[in-house]
């Protein structure tokens, strides 16, 4: 009797046992995957293949017939389990048919999507109603399937050494990866939506292997909430919505089905750029509400070095006859590709697909990694309780985000963790303390931005070693203190030594922390050092750090200036930085000048001056954790603003001045890879201003005679064929003109940028009479050069072409012409 209970059992779980099965559907004639098949079960279930035609699902018996529907393709039918095969081939319609079918697809699909545009604002929940917020669960995990990866230990021969060494670097990676992930984190959000604002609270956060999470990884957008909108984003880039008024003209759409969603039927289309420039570019199908035409699904697919696959899910409120989105699933591997991606130092590498089935490149352990981010999205609430009163950040952390127990957890989390999942948090949270990971990535934050980190002193790179015409090569070292020095006090300093003026210039200052939430600091300093004559600088500019600083090679007009400076920076103001200067210096010019003041002559002169210098990017978002304030998506224009005014009766002072400096960037990025940029920049001093504090207009042309001796690295935003000292002036006005084409493969390493430049200025001087011993020229007729660049033909050089014309244009023609050498080095600064 037991023996047959247990047959009776064991036939019953075999009849509704599951099959689990993956494969790819086919086109029979060309053996191409076929994409966005629809997979029909005989319980009315749908399922529908990828874009590269695979699929991967779970059936029993009961589920057959499963039939397999592509329009142009004849259906076909599994009745039975034997008949699966890894790959479904589906037979073309006859030429006639199949041109006919597509045509009655593209011309009903093109009729609902403009259906879907008419009804954009009254199904986008941003557009129809006022406010409302909810929160989000959202988990990323880099991990690979251990299923996937052989593991074992192989024999590997070394030509050099001439014999055999042991590889087991798969065999220990599969062991990894059956017991953890390679990276975890975790994120609980408020989002709140009110007049056209959308903010984010960050109240809990965990990050695998880190005390204290890296904010600029919470501050990604990894992809886009509201689909509605004209651009979508995903992984920080941005692509034509398929449902903008761009979109209609630059997608083509096929209707390929219909199919139910939360019990509404909703029309299923496939899209894909019609453009050859984008072929691997945003493709996927979109699930359209048959009733109010709204987006009740979708799922989108960037294909190229990586592949990235986008779900989309949605919920449909019958309260407000809305959909809004439930959950967002992103997936990323490698694409078409045969070299490795790799992705933190090197630590995961993607895996590659390739159009050539024959390529026999092996498959190591970490080519299957992945990187999976699930959000799901709850408590939606149509009466917050609460405004949205601050709105100078687009992202808040709370500082007790990092402090959450496991209770705060489990009450959040849709799932529970795994197994993996556990040992993730565990064994990379103890791996981080064995090697300092922290440390590293702070150490490599650091670098990036110039400076060398040795235990409480950050050393600043830049100057280490540069070189000018009248220092010859400038030796120095200098630095400040960081957090493990104090957190509420910094010294910083250099000191540096010319070979060719034979002068140790140096600096010493201290700053004290005022204010956290606005990063205010109070401090002094005293410089003894030299400056270009006639350079406009902004106090508030970041410092920038380049391993290579082309322009001052070829200056040689300089003045000493032995400065105390006190000043207070902070970012108070919303959306803004600001520094207030009170300085005194004593300056020397360093090259034959006097300065006439009502027949007073100076050769060098006492300046006591207050300034605000204050940078304003009124379009950007901004992101505030308990580390500071990061600006997360950088907008344009930004506006950059400095007044500075002589203070005669402030210690000691020669003149009576003031200056006015203002200045506009502008860029715009295009979805094509192209980019404009423009520059807009004045100046105005009034008053009885030496020449060394004037305007020289950025020149970065050497005075020789021939051509080919001129030749010099081009600067960002300098006068390319303007000769140093050639033209001065106490007010002028100048704009920078780019657009930079996209990149074009002329061969596997040379990859060319072709950027179109235009610069013009205009200006003039007041007092020319005050100023003795240098000759130059105005600007009062404009000056004028357009050129030419092609930028990183190899390894970041490139060459570049411009010409002076209009009033200023020189005799001799070869006299208006200025070849350049070009380098970019992108370091993510």
């Amino acid at each position: 009797m037991k023996q047959l209970l247990f047959l009776f059992l064991f036939f019953s779980i075999s009849i509704s046992a599951q099959n689990t099965l993956n494969g790819i559907v086919k086109d029979v004639d060309s053996n191409k995957p076929i994409p966005y098949v629809t997979i029909a079960f005989s319980s009315g279930e749908k399922l529908f293949t990828d874009v590269n035609g695979k699929f991967n699902f779970s059936y029993s018996d009961n589920n057959l017939p499963i039939h397999f529907i592509r329009s142009g393709y004849t259906k076909k039918t599994i009745t039975h389990s034997v008949q699966f095969e890894k790959t479904i081939y589906l037979d073309p319609l006859s030429k006639e048919k199949r041109q006919a079918a597509e045509l009655f697809s593209i011309e009903n699909a093109e009729k609902i999507i403009a259906k879907v545009f008419q009804n954009k604002n009254k199904n986008n929940p941003q557009k129809a109603i006022s406010r409302f917020e909810f929160k989000s669960y959202n988990k990323v995990t880099i991990t690979a399937n251990p299923d996937s990866i052989v593991g074992r230990i192989d024999s590997v021969y070394n030509p050099k050494k001439n014999k055999f060494k042991i590889d087991s670097s798969d065999y220990k990676f599969k062991k990894i990866i059956e017991k953890q992930h390679l990276f975890q984190t975790e994120k609980i959000s408020q989002f709140q939506w009110e007049k056209n604002f959308f903010k984010e609270t960050v109240v809990g956060s965990k990050m695998s292997g880190f005390k204290e999470p890296i904010y600029e990884v919470i501050g990604l957008k990894l992809e886009t909430y509201n689909l509605y909108d004209d651009k979508y984003d995903l992984l920080e880039s941005k692509y034509v919505s398929p449902i903008s008024k761009i979109g209609l003209s630059d997608y083509t759409f096929q209707l390929i089905d219909s199919i139910s969603v939360n019990n509404r039927p909703s029309y299923v289309l496939f899209f894909k750029n019609k453009k050859k420039i984008n072929r691997k570019g945003l493709e996927g199908i979109l699930f359209i509400d048959q009733e109010n035409y709204a987006i009740s699904k979708a799922i989108f697919r960037i294909r190229g070095i990586l592949d990235l696959t986008s779900i989309h899910d949605y919920e449909f409120n019958d309260a407000k006859k809305l959909w809004f989105p439930s959950t967002t699933e992103i997936k990323i591997v490698k694409g078409k590709n045969d070299d490795p991606i790799k992705v933190l130092g090197g630590t995961i590498i993607f895996e590659g697909e390739y159009k050539n089935t024959e390529l026999t490149r092996p498959k190591y352990a970490s080519d299957f990694t992945y990187l999976d981010s699930k959000t799901s999205y709850f408590d939606l609430n149509f009466e917050p309780t609460s405004s949205l009163n601050n709105k100078t950040f687009t992202i808040e952390v709370l500082e007790s985000a990092i402090k959450k127990d496991e209770s705060f957890w489990d009450n959040y989390r849709k799932e529970n963790l795994s197994f993996r999942d556990k040992n993730t948090y565990a064994s990379l949270d103890s791996i981080s303390m064995q090697r300092g990971i922290e440390s590293k990535i702070l150490f490599g934050r650091k670098i990036i931005n110039g400076y060398l980190p040795v235990g409480p002193i950050d050393f600043d790179l830049k100057y280490l070693l540069s070189y000018n015409n009248y220092e010859g090569f400038r030796l120095g070292i200098g630095g400040k203190t960081n957090d493990r020095f104090s957190k509420k006090f910094r010294l910083e300093g250099y000191t540096a030594y010319g070979l060719k003026d034979e002068t140790i210039k140096y600096q010493l200052g201290a700053a004290t922390r005022i204010g956290n939430y606005s990063n205010s600091w109070i401090g002094a300093s005293y410089t003894d050092d030299v400056s270009e004559i006639g350079s406009t600088k902004f106090n508030i500019d970041k410092r920038v750090f380049k391993i290579y600083d082309p322009r001052p090679i070829n200056v040689s007009t300089f003045y000493n200036h032995q400065t105390w400076k006190g000043f207070v920076e902070t970012k108070i103001l919303p959306k803004t930085e600001s520094i207030w200067q009170l300085n005194r210096s004593h300056v020397t010019p360093l090259f034959d000048y006097v300065f006439n003041l009502n027949g007073n002559l100076y050769t060098n002169y006492t300046m006591t001056t207050a300034s605000v210098s204050m940078q304003w990017n009124p379009f950007s978002d901004f992101m505030h954790t308990p580390k500071g304030n990061f600006e997360v998506e950088k907008r344009f224009p930004k506006f950059t603003f400095q007044w500075t005014q002589s203070m005669p009766d402030v210690f000691e002072n020669d003149f009576s001045f003031g200056k006015i400096d203002i200045r506009a960037d502008y860029e715009k990025k295009y979805l094509n890879g192209q980019k404009t940029s423009l520059l807009a920049q004045a100046g105005y001093a009034y008053g009885d201003v030496p020449l060394t504090h004037l305007y020289n207009n950025q020149p970065n042309n050497l005075d020789r005679d021939r051509l080919l001796q001129r030749v010099t690295v081009a600067g960002k935003n300098s006068f390319e064929t303007m000769y140093f000292n050639e033209f001065f002036s106490n007010r002028y006005v100048m704009l920078h003109f780019k657009h930079g084409f996209k990149r074009i493969e002329l061969f596997k390493k040379v990859k060319p940028a072709l950027v179109m430049v235009t610069r013009m200025a205009w200006g003039e001087m007041e007092k020319p009479e005050q100023h003795i011993g240098l000759n130059y020229k105005t600007l009062n007729d404009g000056f004028f050069e357009s050129g030419i660049e092609l930028n990183q033909i190899y390894k970041g050089l490139g060459l570049a072409g411009f010409y002076r014309y209009g009033p200023n244009q020189l005799s001799r023609f070869e006299d208006n012409i200025a070849l350049k050498i070009t380098f970019s080095l992108d370091l993510g600064i």
